[in-house]
């Protein structure tokens, strides 16, 4: 692994352990798992695909199959498709060059061909989250006939994480990032900035993971929740002073099998944005 490389497996495998740190409700972290995985299948699943998302020269469609890989090899059961669909753009980006990682990450988009396409079909098949249906136009099970972007952009409009592709990443660079930043002006605890990405994404709009298995109503229930629950973070002094609630809906939000895990994947991707923002300034800097 080249030094580069090393640093932006480091970066994804950090983004992945930051977030699961903090408290979560429905999603896994230290402090409680569910929906049959726990903290450490996901901080190995990080382990395992951080080399394969950080090999350099690689095209995405190749880095987002070799990673479900080695995940499916690993930890027996999906854990990171999300998190690999948003994260390996991100890394193709960063290794064009110390400047805006937004525009080397349009340029990535840009690039992706047919074979990116079949490499990710490949891998969300294989992967088989819950809740894929069929679809019309660009299903995963049929061969691809477009580029990976392409396909992303028929999909944008029912699935968080596809219209990434779509918008350039919109959701972590203009909601996701910003609200990390914010977090982290006002005190230095990465774990409430963790939970204030997370909880900024679960208000700003319903989580397709959800839509997908339990609904529009169930998803919009979770929407207001997560609104009062962030407001309460923004004026409480530590993150003490909201895990005791934060911990009871956890609970209520596993219990009856509800995970916003789009949500949880765009933490992860802000947070893997922000660690490689700070690699290319460095780099500017010592250039």
């Amino acid at each position: 692994m080249t030094p580069a490389e090393a640093l932006i497996a480091e970066a994804f495998e950090q983004a992945c352990r930051d977030e699961l740190e903090a408290p979560k409700p429905g999603n896994v972290h230290v402090f409680a798992g569910g929906h049959a995985m726990t903290a450490r299948d996901f901080i190995r699943s990080a382990e395992v695909a951080a080399p394969v998302i950080a090999r350099r020269r690689t095209g995405i469609g190749r880095r987002i199959f070799g990673a479900v890989e080695v995940t499916l090899a690993t930890a027996r059961q999906n854990t990171n498709l999300g998190i690999v669909l948003l994260c390996a753009p991100l890394a193709a980006a960063a290794e064009r060059g110390p400047r805006d990682l937004r525009a080397g990450l349009r340029e990535a988009l840009a690039g992706l061909d047919r074979e990116d396409a079949r490499l990710a079909f490949e891998a969300i098949t294989k992967a088989a989250p819950g809740g894929l249906g069929r679809v019309q136009k660009h299903d995963v099970r049929s061969p691809a006939l477009v580029s990976l972007l392409e396909a992303m952009i028929e999909a944008a409009s029912r699935d968080r994480i596809a219209s990434q592709y779509a918008t350039g990443f919109a959701d972590v660079f203009e909601i996701g990032l910003p609200a990390l930043r914010a977090s982290l002006t006002r005190d230095s605890d990465r774990r409430r900035a963790t939970l204030a990405v997370y909880l900024t994404f679960l208000a700003a709009f319903p989580d397709t993971h959800i839509l997908r298995r339990q609904g529009r109503a169930v998803a919009d229930g979770v929407m207001s929740v997560a609104s009062g629950f962030r407001e309460r973070l923004l004026r409480a002094s530590s993150l003490d002073e909201v895990r005791d609630g934060l911990m009871n809906w956890d609970r209520a939000l596993k219990d009856k099998g509800i995970n916003p895990g789009t949500s949880a994947d765009l933490t992860v991707a802000t947070l893997f944005a922000l660690r490689l923002q700070d690699i290319l300034r460095s780099v500017r800097k010592s250039g």
